[in-house]
């Protein structure tokens, strides 16, 4: 059994957007309040995080996370990493790192975005966390137990604690994600000319800020329960599908439901979109169940 949590479903400015007065901005339904786009996944037994934007702590709080095994990367934009800061309340928590999957590309961003995590002798209190490098193969997560305790040291930072009792410092761990027994299968697109991933789960997949999906990742996603597909627009837009254009994907992959996301204010409050939808999918007699996504949805397969 896969579940997966919307934790946020908005664009890149969230929703309401700061000082806008339209109709869905001021909407009192919470199904128009929106933050940035992120998702929490139970999964073979392990918490995952997909995204870790501006909204992270506010997730965690509002949906009580106390735990995470990883935190997956979809690409490097702000409005996806722009929280990394604040897993240090999962460090001195959990007493563990966080295991961040990205690509290397996503890697060389926080090395610029985060320096002091990646510093030889870090600032106390900077987070820490071990990096999984990611491409287009199916790989697995890698379990902490059995790690050595992370500890804060007071005025000196985060150490660990060898089973003899001596501590050391950060080694910033940079490995590649395995690639053996692979349970999670990510999906090559495009963000513009931007390579991101998305991520399917069994029977559950996640897709977020894409444009275009190349033709050899459609067998990735055949035999779906539910797809997540963005859309910020009815008009097109340089790096996300239209909504014309999720409408066609979601037909062609054929999932029982498919949910969108990375919602702008463009559209209409909840009530009014899901009924617009239900009009678009009858017309063109669509296969699959198209439904605008909203924070706190959860779906199962």
């Amino acid at each position: 059994m896969t579940r997966l949590t919307f934790l946020g479903t908005g664009t890149s400015q969230g929703v309401p957007i700061i000082a806008c007065r339209c109709p869905v901005c001021r909407s009192s339904d919470r199904r128009d309040k929106r933050f940035r786009s992120a998702a929490f996944v139970e999964y073979n037994g392990q918490k995952i995080l997909i995204d870790a934007g501006p909204d992270f702590r506010m997730q965690m709080l509002g949906n009580d996370i106390s735990h995470l095994d990883a935190i997956l990367l979809t690409h490097k934009h702000k409005d996806h990493t722009g929280g990394l800061d604040d897993v240090r309340s999962l460090n001195y928590i959990d007493h563990r790192a966080a295991e961040i999957y990205c690509e290397q590309e996503v890697l060389d961003c926080l090395r610029n975005d985060y320096a002091y995590a990646f510093a030889e002798h870090k600032y106390p209190g900077s987070p820490e966390w071990h990096i999984h490098l990611i491409d287009e193969r199916p790989f697995r997560i890698v379990s902490s137990d059995g790690a050595d305790e992370l500890v804060w040291v007071h005025d000196k930072g985060y150490f660990y604690r060898r089973p003899d009792g001596s501590l050391y410092p950060s080694d910033n761990a940079i490995t590649e994600a395995p690639h053996d027994s692979p349970d999670i299968i990510p999906i090559r697109g495009l963000h513009g000319q931007m390579p991101v991933l998305g991520f399917r789960f069994g029977k559950i997949a996640y897709i977020t800020d894409m444009s275009f999906i190349p033709e050899s990742e459609f067998p990735k996603l055949e035999g779906l329960e539910h797809v997540s597909l963005n859309t910020v627009s009815y008009k097109p837009h340089h790096s996300h599908f239209s909504l014309d254009e999720a409408l066609a994907l979601a037909d062609r992959i054929g999932a029982r439901h498919t949910w969108l996301t990375h919602l702008s204010h463009t559209f209409p409050v909840h009530e009014e979109f899901c009924e617009a939808l239900r009009r678009l999918c009858q017309e063109r007699g669509l296969s699959s169940d198209v439904q605008p996504a909203y924070d706190g949805l959860v779906i199962e397969a």
